[in-house]
């Protein structure tokens, strides 16, 4: 991780170099790290330390691998000051979690909830479920890639029939990048042979050279194009900023050799560039001032490879406190690495789902195997012609060649824990307004609650939760209905890929006064003459009492069934009573506890409401006015 590291902290260091007062800082912005802690501890001896200069220790122990006695100084200058940014944060997290102390780590989350994202405390107790009940499974098998050198090689990228990928291997055209001691960075490619292993490999001739930073390419297929970084020179030679800053800008490169830079800024450096052929869209990485932590995710809109938007933060639900960077997207998910701190190691690999409305599900950690105790970054991956999927990254991993190597992995299935995530909207069933604070819970297959949210002032809500054989979707709000629909694996797959309503009724929406009763709205029907078979017309409305009993359980029910006078008063009676068994029936069959049923009665003609009694002369419609069927409320 040698190089991935320099070059990402190389610019926000030199920022806080233009400050440096002693020896020891001098030595720190030099990145001479074991030296520079040697003098700050002389100059402990003579004066206290800024908070500041604390804070560099912290940094050089950490970045040494001394986590316990970097964990000690970021919590006190934590405790005594305001100083410390989200990334150095996001630092004594993590070397709290190598100290092997998670819990430690869980427990100072939860101290600090107020403080921090929603989303990143979700993210994180989202992952440290997942890996603590990793299923380890089929061992996944990983293979250090026979060509990789004594330097630094990574950031893999797909050309043709092999890869292109970054190294520090020296040349002569390449000076000595002084803070790593190694070769500028320049771009190779390698054949990819019927094994996966990369042969012949070289320096790619099709990019121009460079004597300085040259890096983790991309190559579009549809743009036949080439992305990638580039150290800001000018007159061939490097070019600072007014802080004495250089800074990487991103440039492409066409088939037909046409050049022109595309992220340019003096005083910025930009990573990882990623052409999505699908969207057009540009994704790289940089630290631009509404970072979340240290390097975040970026896109921009582009036509034709021409940038037609400003920078998008891929937001708080991929980018951390951490650094992100090597975004790559293969069947619909984001792959991407990050140093958070609820990683396996010090930078981890990651997918996220992208959601048809552009959001992201969580981040999931791609789990032991891929990702180590080490640092594991640059993931892509690929179909083969026997379905099977060929993997590559980066991994500074014990038993590796050099600082970061090369690795091959071949998947049967996409790589990552499985997730169910469900977004959508809890709304009042009659005039589908947006339902605010709605509770709304994900159960498994024997009922355990997985997880419950409330829905937003708008009625949205999303939950997303370890991928189960069965799901139940439950949803309730003071006042309204119960909702709850149970769905299978196959079900779960489509009720996921768009946007869920949940429905919810108002009792009094659903209710009516009637003959000084409080029965339930159904439209009006009639049973077919003479007949106590349910017809069609009669079962749809049925159906709207079976639906009102399943969102409101604690409903008990009477049927009440009337005849008009036509016909003789027990041929009536018994006609009624038939009709109220046949509706309890009806009901019982199709899901509608008995509970809820108190009684079925047929009065047939005792109740007439107009003046259409024996003997009477009445128009038909009159007589109908007197058929009819009452589904009461009792309590």
């Amino acid at each position: 991780m040698k190089f991935k590291l320099i070059i990402l902290f190389f610019i926000p260091v030199l920022i806080m170099a233009q400050n440096k007062t002693s020896k020891a800082d001098d030595l720190f912005f030099g990145y001479q790290y074991e030296k520079a802690i040697a003098e700050y501890r002389k100059e402990m001896e003579k004066n206290p330390l800024t908070n500041q200069q604390v804070l560099n220790l912290a940094d050089s122990y950490f970045n040494t691998g001394k986590y316990d006695r970097a964990s000690e100084l970021y919590l006190e200058v934590n405790k005594n000051d305001t100083i410390m940014s989200v990334h150095r944060f996001n630092k004594m997290l993590q070397s709290l979690s190598k100290n092997s102390d998670k819990e430690r780590v869980k427990t100072f989350l939860r101290s600090k909830t107020a403080l921090l994202s929603p989303e990143l405390l979700e993210n994180a107790e989202f992952n440290y479920s997942l890996l603590d009940g990793e299923d380890k499974g089929e061992e996944i098998v990983t293979s250090n890639m026979a060509l990789n050198s004594a330097q630094g090689d990574f950031s893999p990228a797909f050309y043709k029939d092999g890869l292109l990928f970054s190294s520090s291997r020296p040349q002569k055209s390449k000076g000595i990048y002084e803070p790593s001691g190694e070769s500028y960075l320049d771009i190779y490619f390698g054949s990819i042979d019927t094994d996966g292993n990369l042969v012949e490999v070289e320096s790619f001739a099709n990019i121009p050279d460079s004597q300085f930073h040259k890096s983790t390419p991309y190559y579009s297929e549809k743009l036949s194009t080439f992305f990638y970084i580039l150290s800001n020179t000018e007159d061939g030679e490097l070019a600072y900023d007014e802080n004495g800053k250089n800074a990487l800008s991103m440039g492409m490169l066409t088939n037909s050799g046409e050049f022109r830079f595309i992220l340019k800024d003096l005083s910025t450096s930009f990573y990882y560039p990623f052409f999505d052929d699908t969207s057009e869209r540009l994704y790289f990485a940089a630290n631009f001032d509404d970072s979340y932590g240290g390097t975040d995710l970026y896109y921009v809109y582009t036509n034709n490879g021409q940038i037609m938007s400003a920078p998008v933060n891929l937001g708080p639900r991929i980018n951390s406190p951490g650094n992100e960077i090597a975004p790559f997207i293969f069947n619909g998910s984001l792959y991407f690495s990050s140093d958070v701190f609820y990683g396996l190691g010090g930078m981890d690999i990651y997918k996220s789902n992208i959601i048809a409305d552009g959001s992201y599900t969580i981040p999931v950690n791609l789990g032991s195997g891929i990702n180590s105790v080490a640092d594991d970054f640059g993931f892509i991956i690929k179909e083969n012609q026997d379905k099977t999927l060929a993997g590559y990254f980066a991994s500074n991993r014990k038993g590796g060649k050099g600082g970061d190597d090369l690795y091959k992995v071949v998947l049967d299935d996409v790589p990552g824990l499985r997730t169910f995530a469900l977004r959508g909207k809890v709304v009042n069933l009659l005039n589908k307004a947006g339902l605010d604070n709605a509770q709304i819970r994900l159960l498994n297959g024997k009922g355990d609650v997985l997880k419950e949210v409330y829905a937003t002032e708008g009625g949205d809500f999303r939950l997303e939760v370890p991928w189960q054989s069965q799901i139940t979707v439950q949803a309730t709000k003071d006042g309204y209905s119960i909702f709850s629909t149970s769905y299978s694996e196959e079900s779960m797959k489509d009720i996921q890929s768009s946007a869920y309503t949940i429905g919810l009724a108002k009792l009094e929406d659903l209710v009516v006064e009637q003959e000084d009763k409080t029965i339930l709205k159904l439209g009006k029907f009639y049973f077919d003459k003479g007949k106590s078979e349910l017809n069609p017309q009669v079962q749809t409305e049925m159906d709207k009492v079976v639906d009102a009993v399943a969102r409101f359980p604690q409903l008990r029910l009477r049927i009440e069934t009337y005849t008009d006078s036509r016909g003789s008063d027990s041929y009536n009676k018994k006609l009624s009573q038939d009709r109220s068994n046949a509706i309890k029936d009806y009901l019982l069959k199709n899901g509608l506890p008995a509970d809820n049923i108190v009684e079925s009665v047929g009065y047939g003609e005792s109740k007439i409401i107009n003046n259409c009694t024996n003997g009477a002369y009445c128009l038909d419609f009159l007589h109908k006015q007197n058929e009819r069927t009452l589904i009461v409320v009792v309590e």
